[in-house]
């Protein structure tokens, strides 16, 4: 069985592929990575040895003839590929309609022309937008509010097409917020520790007030394996770690860990369309594949902070390029 992974030298991406290597619970024989290698995409993220246990091929996904090479043999395809950051969408919009949009469309185009067994989609819970109290099933609205976001529904608005249209038989996973080690230096908790490990300030949105679940990378690694084995055909599932911080305790947690004053702490202008609070219902997964988090957040967190203190040389070469 051929696996093609695109986005695989990213953060949840490589953590994915670390998992077929070392342990291999998909079952998979041959493993092919798709990668830009921008900023996010890092092949430092992997050890020299694991390199070799699989095929890289630097590229995007927008480029049709290069993709349809890719796909002629592959059976299970699993789409990591996105540009992801907020901010940035907020700023130029155009790379994430881009990607997540027309990228997706020339994946899903290609896996109805050989005949894929399986694609599965790696969302996020940002689609359906900002929760003021209970969870969004799988069943809930999509309205999201960034471009970042709305770029993410329209992919899976494609998605389901394909299943509906062609037959397709995919899967959609919508994640909460994710952490762990190897994540390029932008989102809170990696940007956090960073700062702080050279003792700068770290800047927290609004008054840090908004609400996100914690997801760690394993964790979700380990449900999407579910969603490929096991998956219903043409079926959403939310995956989510069960444990909503808000943005101020998240910093005071990190500036504790690494032992350092709440001065550091400084509270810059909110975000443009910055969302209250995620929170999403994951009974779906739990009944029907059997998933729960296994990683505790403070466990998890204390592991990712000595990810960063231990490897300096891997973030910094990242941070100074970029």
């Amino acid at each position: 069985m051929k696996l093609l992974v695109t986005g695989g030298a990213g953060f949840i991406g490589s953590n994915f592929i670390k998992r077929q290597i070392i342990q291999n619970p998909l079952g998979v024989v041959n493993i092919c990575v798709l990668d830009k290698l921008t900023y996010a995409g890092n092949l430092n993220n992997f050890t020299k040895s694991e390199l070799q246990q699989f095929e890289l091929v630097q590229g995007d996904i927008r480029d049709a003839s290069l993709v349809e090479k890719l796909m002629k043999d592959a059976d299970i395809v699993v789409n990591f590929a996105a540009e992801s950051h907020v901010d940035r969408s907020i700023t130029n919009a155009s790379e994430f309609v881009q990607t997540n949009i027309l990228g997706t469309q020339v994946l899903l185009e290609n896996s109805v022309k050989f005949e894929v067994q399986k694609f599965v989609q790696v969302s996020t819970d940002e689609v359906y937008g900002s929760i003021d109290d209970g969870s969004w099933d799988e069943d809930c609205k999509l309205l999201p509010n960034s471009p970042y976001s709305a770029s993410k529904a329209g992919a899976d608005l494609l998605v389901r097409s394909y299943n509906q249209t062609f037959g397709l038989n995919t899967n959609i996973t919508r994640c909460s917020n994710n952490y762990g080690p190897y994540r390029y230096p932008e989102k809170a908790i990696p940007l956090f520790i960073t700062n702080l490990l050279q003792d700068k300030e770290i800047p927290v949105y609004g008054t840090g007030s908004n609400v996100r679940d914690w997801l760690h990378v394993s964790d979700h690694c380990r449900g999407i394996e579910l969603v490929i084995k096991r998956g219903r055909k043409g079926e959403i599932y939310n995956i989510g770690g069960g444990t909503e911080v808000t943005n101020i305790q998240l910093a005071k947690k990190i500036v504790s860990l690494l032992q350092k004053d709440s001065s550091k702490i400084e509270f810059v202008k909110d975000r443009l369309g910055h969302d209250k609070r995620y929170s999403v219902d994951t009974g779906k997964i739990s009944r029907e594949l059997g998933f729960l988090p296994e990683v505790d957040f403070e466990d998890g967190l204390l592991d990712t902070v000595k990810f960063y203190e231990s490897n300096p040389e891997w973030w910094k070469s990242i941070v100074n390029k970029y």
